[in-house]
């Protein structure tokens, strides 16, 4: 019978029928159909791009035809495509899948072996791979990369692509935002030949989450990655992860670990090691192979587990970043005009870019060429020291339940406890399932009335690196010089954003009970607005996609709010105050949100709200109407709205303070009415380039949140100068005529994870 496409969302169901799914023999033997068979096209050609339904379609085929490649479609994506995953290795292996998930649960968890055994599994397992493409869908060169490994692997015509069939069980997902693949790809047909071509598209490439689908990797919001998550990483729990990406055009040509400092400090070494040292075999045999242009030890640092969920899993992580083009149009770039990377010069020849690219044409085919040789250099590594790389993982097992915790250089407490009475019981079930779909185990308490999260685990690490309060090193550039900028965030406690009290203990005064059975994700309810609200609520979408946006949307889904999306024509209109009752602007820079758009988008995407809108949004206040702005926009209904409060740093220096994203403490005015239902037990608000406000004319604007009056208001995360925000207001809800306009200094649904501030948006509407 045909495999494509067995539906699964766990890993027993796509397993339970391996013997019929997967078929060794066959009569007659199918020929594997090409790519260019299936695309038109060779992968790699100027200015071609898939749809999705054409990546199906190929993989389907080969499914058909290779015995050395089985397809399922672990669900449907957020807007409703296939969500794919090819198993590749040789057909004997294939044919015995659960067999070798068995030996890789054993290898994991030295709970479920002996020492006796060790060495068997050891001989018999399998070096689990996963490859991840596409996330990104403006990184267009993920889409084609998977069709040149399928096609190789699958007619194994070599003695390195044998080797690698019979040394690895590869699971490969063509893109983790099929979504993507078609908002863009149709984005860029649309526009060849037309002064738009290469651009991004003006919506975001993931319907809720942009870029930032993967900063998802423990909150696990999104349905692509759970999909990943449910049925490959918590089943199978692989050795090594690559994943493919693609950054800025005028560097190097393409990033491969060792990453930059700092490290995450509750990641084995072992696996740091390890991920340093096919890194740089990798960089190795691409420049034997001719490759230039390629950088080491530079631009990522391995720090937040939002994206190193490999890593804090025991897999290496081999990010891989190309430099790209105009989507698939090639660019010209001189050897002059490169520019430099974090930690080398693309011009310049140094330890960690030996080798230096000349300049010149660029286009999509160098870029699934790069990403071509990198994969097939991880491929081939893992497959020659598969019994390195297995000895090495039944350690890091036994490392997790090691008494004196060698996976890190801080103090581990023996457990956390969570009491049951909270204040908001959304939150801690919340909170106990991010720990489950993590694979965290969770124990009642006895006596009973708290949850035990023992560090003494195979995920203990991972708890602690997400129950514990974060201390980013303060780098510099240059000693005196200022601070090294870290590749994304630097705080990730989750009891300070979900709004949860956690207490680690170093000596248990409780007894480990029962494992909790998984609970539920929770179904969240906001009385008044959840269901049919009696509000009447506008959501901003700029042509100049905003994240935050995006996000703002998931959490009003989630809590089951019903709004309006509403676009630039829309405000320049006028007339709001008939039609809403609240208008939200998402974190956007002001001259973002006043000019949206230009050259060379086409006319009915430009502009932004422009002067008659911002006329449109203070006559919507005056008449009565509420503004709701989320950090950066405070600046902009600042200006627009002409109130009397000033963002005290707005102008100031990097070197005098700096807070890329992390957690603050905050005072809370319990008596406003836009405060009655904030219950977290410490309040804090996320901090991300974020404006502070001083209050010019205290009849016409009030603090909700401020800041302490001295000290350093730091929870977690880094943070300098911390005395510039001493006394000043996080949250400012200030009177224009009959209504008014809330200023949230900071993100209150930062990329859906803050439950601690929501109420402070539902308590704004709802006045």
């Amino acid at each position: 019978m045909t495999r494509a496409f067995v539906s699964c969302t766990l890993a027993a169901l796509c397993f339970a029928s391996s013997a019929t799914t997967v078929s060794a023999q066959r009569r007659v033997a199918p020929v594997v159909p090409s790519p260019a068979s299936v695309l038109g096209w060779e992968p790699g050609a100027d200015r071609k791009l898939p749809t999705w339904k054409q990546v199906t379609d190929y993989f389907a085929a080969v499914d058909k035809a290779s015995p050395r490649v089985s397809v399922r479609t672990l669900g449907k994506t957020t807007l409703g495509r296939p969500f794919i995953v090819a198993f590749i290795s040789d057909s004997a292996t294939l044919a015995n899948l659960p067999r070798y998930q068995k030996i890789q649960q054993q290898l994991m968890d030295p709970r479920q072996r002996t020492a006796a055994t060790r060495a068997s599994l050891i001989a018999q397992g399998k070096n689990v791979i996963l490859i991840t493409s596409s996330i990104h869908s403006t990184e267009v060169g993920g889409f084609l990369t998977p069709f040149v490994i399928t096609d190789r692997l699958a007619r194994a015509d070599s003695p390195e692509a044998k080797s690698i069939l019979g040394n690895t069980i590869i699971m490969l997902v063509p893109s983790q935002n099929p979504d993507g693949v078609d908002i863009v790809g149709d984005w860029y047909r649309s526009t060849l030949d037309t002064p738009a071509e290469g651009t991004n598209p003006p919506a975001l490439y993931h319907f809720y989450t942009g870029h930032d689908n993967n900063r998802d990797w423990y909150a696990f919001t999104q349905k692509e990655t759970r999909y990943t998550v449910d049925s490959l990483y918590t089943p199978w729990t692989p050795q090594i992860v690559n994943d493919v990406h693609q950054q800025g055009a005028n560097a190097g040509r393409i990033f491969i670990p060792p990453y930059m400092d700092p490290l995450e400090p509750n990641i084995d070494p072992v696996l740091t090691a390890s991920t340093n040292a096919l890194g740089m075999a990798m960089a190795w045999r691409m420049t034997a192979d001719g490759k230039t242009g390629i950088a080491t030890n530079a631009s990522y640092d391995q720090w937040s587990p939002a994206r190193q969920y490999s890593l804090n899993h025991r897999g290496a992580r081999i990010l891989t970043e190309t430099a790209s083009a105009r989507l698939a149009t090639a660019v010209n770039i001189p050897f002059e005009l490169l520019g430099t990377g974090r930690g080398y010069d693309a011009k310049i020849a140094s330890w960690n870019f030996p080798s230096v690219w000349p300049g010149g044409r660029w286009g999509i085919g160098d870029i699934v060429a790069y990403q071509v040789s990198a994969s097939w250099a991880l491929l081939v590594q893992a497959a020659r020291d598969r019994g390195a790389w297995l000895e090495s993982y039944a350690t890091l097992g036994e490392r997790a339940l090691a008494a004196d915790h060698p996976w890190t250089t801080t103090d581990v407490p023996a457990m956390y406890v969570i009491p049951k009475q909270q204040r908001d019981p959304a939150a801690l079930q919340r909170l106990l399932w991010t720990l489950q779909h993590g694979q965290v185990v969770v124990h009642e308490s006895q006596p009973a009335g708290s949850y035990l999260v023992p560090t003494a685990q195979p995920f203990g690490s991972y708890a602690k690196a997400l129950l514990e309060r974060q201390a980013y090193p303060n780098l510099q550039e240059y000693p005196g010089g200022p601070p090294k900028r870290p590749y994304d965030v630097t705080a990730h406690t989750l009891p300070l954003l979900f709004g949860v009290d956690v207490q680690a203990v170093k000596t248990p005064t409780m007894q480990l009970g029962a494992v909790v059975k998984p609970v539920a994700e929770p179904a969240y309810d906001v009385p008044g607005l959840s269901g049919t609200s009696r509000k009447r609520i506008a959501i901003y979408q700029s042509y100049s996609a905003s994240m935050d946006e995006g996000w703002t949307r998931w959490v009003f889904d989630a809590n089951r709010i019903p709004f309006t999306t509403v676009h630039d024509r829309d405000i320049r209109a006028g007339g709001l105050r008939a039609k809403f009752d609240a208008i939200l602007l998402p974190d956007q820079s002001p001259v973002q949100l006043r000019r949206g758009l230009g050259q060379p988008y086409p006319d009915s995407l430009r502009g932004g709200i422009g002067e008659a809108g911002a006329a449109a949004l203070k006559a919507f206040v005056s008449e009565g109407g509420t503004l709701l702005a989320f950090n950066e926009a405070s600046e902009y209904a600042i200006e627009t709205m002409g109130l009397p409060v000033k963002n005290v740093l707005d102008g100031v220096k990097n070197t005098d303070f700096y807070a890329p994203g992390s957690m603050f403490a905050v005072d809370v005015d319990r008596a406003h009415p836009l405060a009655a239902t904030f219950t977290a037990p410490v309040p804090a608000v996320w901090f991300e380039d974020s404006p502070t406000f001083e209050i010019t004319d205290a009849a016409k604007a009030s603090a909700v949140l401020r800041y302490q009056n001295a000290g350093d208001p730091l929870l977690s995360g880094w943070l300098l100068g911390g005395a510039r925000l001493n006394g000043r207001a996080a949250m400012v809800d200030a009177a224009v005529g009959n209504g008014h306009v809330v200023l949230y200094g900071f993100r209150p649904q930062y990329r859906a994870q803050s439950n601690a501030t929501w109420p402070l948006i539902w308590s704004a509407i709802l006045r």
